[in-house]
């Protein structure tokens, strides 16, 4: 490892990252942790390919399914900072290897159990493991890597986080040709117990060295308010947005993160200082992962109803049909660091954006008979157009903290990644179903069971039968997909425009190889974990 890696910089409280005495190897921390990575990312999606398989054999039913697949997303959302700050005290390494544990621990029970009410509670403990993985990840690349190696490391990282989901996706449509849904719980116990032996092994350990004491009520608030605020969120399609336990849920979640908020600025160790927002590449940072999240994650919710129930795909061809995304998103990724090292970051950065949008715009024109060369056309600049934005937005939100921070900066980036994802399924669904809705005109004399069913879903219309239902049923839904998608387009200007806006007259990022503890210097008299904001602005 390089020498100024191993070396103490004076004024920092970071722990120098060491591998057991031995020199750190990049290339297998890289590996090692982007596996662990690709791991509980894919877990996110992979579920929902899995779900009529696992409503046969556990008689779940449409709730419970829903909450099967979002239990998930909710305690990773909800537990992200707490378990940053836990890295940053108490050693990023070790944080990883819990989180690893916990996960493949959950996967097993859930292989064990045929009760969807358990299933559920054992899918909220993998979503406990997650929220300790994803941020160690991250900050163990930024800590451990040095400063002109980070960009490209954080680029192969934020492929595996865009691509994991897909490929997860693909993983299981392959396990369901031979197997029932439990092979998707054994494929996390796999993938987890492999990272868990390669952390062991090469990934080094690293914390904040002085350990202040933990902001646990700070850490207390800010899960109440997620809890209640992503809960409502989830719940919103199924009670729809203008019920009162949605918009109260909403009000409540709100008003316990703006007291997170005031709570934090009086502290001297927080567990996220506001402050740091007044950085505007942080901002930036923030605003645009979460937006492009709720785009890319509502884009996956819709996009696999529409291959499987209108264009009749199986779950294996639906996934292997998305592919084109990832075929063009890995490659930007890679590109993005050369990209911004001749024109900075700026532009590639809005015109990722801007390739989102376009994307999207081309996808919302699909028809119940459109070829497939139509969704090639749209998944290829939504696929490079993520490529091209998550890489800078990724490595602002990491380069405003200090390396005694990086954890906490990591958890930021995951909860706006997850926060945006929860938003897209519930605002993209939500959109989806008003249009399905008022749309749906099904032929008189259909018994009322089966007319409900036909009304809840295009998959109820299906398993009702009768040709002219299905059909109405299939031209419902796409006029849903046209409003869903422009939706999604609509937001990905916006984050676009935010960006622009907001790295216009914003300071250079600092110059390659030069260390941030040095650019940005704590201040000698406060121990706090957190430097003054002042160091941080802009």
């Amino acid at each position: 490892m390089r020498t100024h890696a191993r070396t103490r910089v004076e004024g920092s409280s970071t722990t120098p990252p060491t591998s057991g005495g031995r020199p750190v190897r990049h290339g297998p921390v890289l590996f090692i942790t982007c596996l662990a990575l690709g791991a509980v990312v894919s877990a996110m999606a992979s579920l929902n390919v899995a779900l009529p398989d696992l409503a046969r054999d556990t008689h779940a039913g449409q709730t419970q399914l829903a909450w099967v697949v979002d239990a998930y997303s909710l305690a990773f959302a909800s537990l992200l900072l707490p378990a940053g700050a836990l890295g940053d005290r108490f050693g990023r390494r070790r944080l990883l290897l819990i989180g690893l544990v916990v996960f493949a621990a959950g996967s097993v029970l859930a292989v064990l159990t045929r009760n969807p009410d358990q299933l559920i509670g054992l899918r909220g403990l993998l979503g406990v493991g997650a929220a300790m993985v994803m941020p160690a990840t991250l900050s163990t690349i930024t800590s451990t890597f040095p400063r002109e190696q980070r960009t490209r490391a954080v680029s192969v990282w934020t492929a595996v986080a865009a691509a994991g989901a897909v490929v997860g996706v693909l993983c299981t449509g392959l396990l369901l040709q031979e197997w029932s849904w439990r092979s998707a719980f054994l494929l996390n116990v796999v993938l987890g117990g492999v990272a868990a032996v390669g952390t062991l092994m090469f990934v080094p350990e690293s914390a904040e060295r002085d350990r202040p004491r933990l902001d646990v009520v700070g850490a207390v608030i800010a899960v109440v308010g997620l809890l209640a605020l992503v809960h409502s969120v989830i719940e919103a399609p199924t009670r729809g947005w203008t019920d009162p336990l949605t918009l109260g849920g909403i009000a409540l979640g709100l008003l316990v993160l703006a007291g997170f908020t005031l709570w934090e600025l009086r502290r001297e160790h927080p567990l996220l200082d506001p402050r740091l927002f007044r950085n505007r590449r942080f901002a930036a940072g923030s605003v645009s992962v979460t937006l492009q999240f709720l785009v890319f994650f509502g884009f996956i919710f819709v996009a696999m109803q529409y291959l499987q129930l209108v264009r009749g795909d199986s779950p294996l061809t639906a996934a292997v049909g998305v592919l084109p995304l990832a075929a063009a998103l890995v490659p930007a990724t890679r590109l993005t660091p050369r990209l911004v090292g001749r024109v900075g970051v700026r532009r590639p950065w809005v015109a990722g954006l801007v390739l989102v949008a376009a994307g999207m715009a081309v996808l919302s024109r699909l028809a119940a008979d459109s070829s497939y060369g139509l969704v090639v056309a749209g998944l290829l600049p939504l696929g490079a157009g993520m490529g091209l934005a998550m890489t800078p937005a990724t490595t602002e939100i990491t380069d405003a903290l200090p390396k005694a921070l990086q954890n906490v900066g990591s958890a930021m980036n995951d909860l706006s990644r997850e926060l945006g994802g929860a938003l897209g399924i519930a605002i993209l669904g939500s959109v989806l179903s008003a249009g399905y809705h008022d749309h749906l005109h099904l032929p008189p004399g259909l018994p009322p069971k089966a007319e409900g069913a036909a009304r809840a879903s295009l998959a109820g219309a299906e398993a009702v039968g009768g040709s002219a239902a299905a059909q109405s049923a299939r031209s419902a839904f796409v006029d849903g997909l046209h409003l869903a998608f422009s939706t999604g387009a609509g937001v990905a200007l916006l984050a676009a425009l935010a960006v622009a806006l907001l790295l216009r007259g914003a300071a250079p990022a600092r110059r390659a190889g030069e260390d941030e503890d040095t650019a940005r210097p704590e201040p000698a008299r406060r121990p706090s974990a957190v430097a003054d904001p002042a160091p941080f602005t802009e």
